[in-house]
């Protein structure tokens, strides 16, 4: 039996895993990119069950459950040239979560997490001009503390990394929603302590589902990680 579990630390909303981060998570159980859908909300210190299926799907059950299940997937995304490291630096002035957060304390982009706690992950609108409608960026320099032996930061938190400027490039008015799909691939890890930008864009919207992509790029503006994910409006 396989099993994971989120430590308090890494939550999106309260009482729940970051999606980003649980997705990179489970998915290190799959030989294969994987898409990963959430069912419910992670929970947090709990022991999760990962259970393998026909056709390379898995699944992670908490108790009988199904939290979250994961398929092999192919993720096609175009993605847009990335803006200098200072121009991400000005975009993240403006991050929308400054003023008001749905989740204050998200692992990811919560404002009142401290550095070294969380990833302080603050996405913002780039100038007028900007090659894709809806796009935002941020300045990302990880922690030590996030990589192996090597010096590379661990693949899960790429994926956390690579999940909430989605939902900043999804909408700008703070409208709550949780991730539904993530889709992500790490081509190469990043350094620890190595100055990164992430940008996000919006691809799509069907009714209270929003279709973005984010992508990572290291201090030399090559593409390291890509991701596609879909975000949901919770009905009112």
């Amino acid at each position: 039996m396989q099993l994971l579990t989120v430590a308090p630390r890494f939550c999106g909303p309260p009482g729940s895993a970051n999606g980003g981060y649980i997705s990179g998570l489970f998915a290190q159980h799959a030989p294969v990119t994987v898409r990963v859908r959430l069912h419910l909300p992670p929970p947090l210190g709990a022991p999760l069950e990962v259970a393998h299926r026909e056709g390379g799907r898995l699944e992670l059950l908490h108790d009988t459950r199904v939290v979250a299940s994961a398929e092999p997937a192919q993720l096609e995304l175009a993605v847009p040239a990335p803006p200098e490291y200072f121009a991400a630096l000005e975009a993240s002035r403006h991050y929308a979560g400054f003023s008001a957060h749905a989740f204050p304390n998200c692992f990811v982009c919560g404002p009142q997490r401290a550095r070294g706690d969380g990833l302080r992950i603050f996405a913002g609108p780039l100038a007028a001009g900007a090659s894709v409608a809806a796009m935002v960026a941020a300045p990302w320099v990880p922690d030590v503390a996030l990589g192996l032996d090597d010096h590379k930061v661990r693949p899960e938190f790429m994926w956390a990394a690579l999940d909430c400027p989605g939902y900043f490039a999804a909408r700008s008015d703070r409208v709550p929603m949780l991730l539904g799909e993530f889709t992500a691939h790490v081509d190469r890890r990043v350094h620890v302590d190595e100055p990164c930008v992430i940008v996000g864009w919006r691809i799509g919207v069907t009714g209270r589902k929003y279709e973005v992509g984010t992508a990572l790029f290291d201090e030399d503006g090559e593409l390291c990680a890509k991701a596609r994910a879909v975000w949901i409006e919770p009905k009112a």
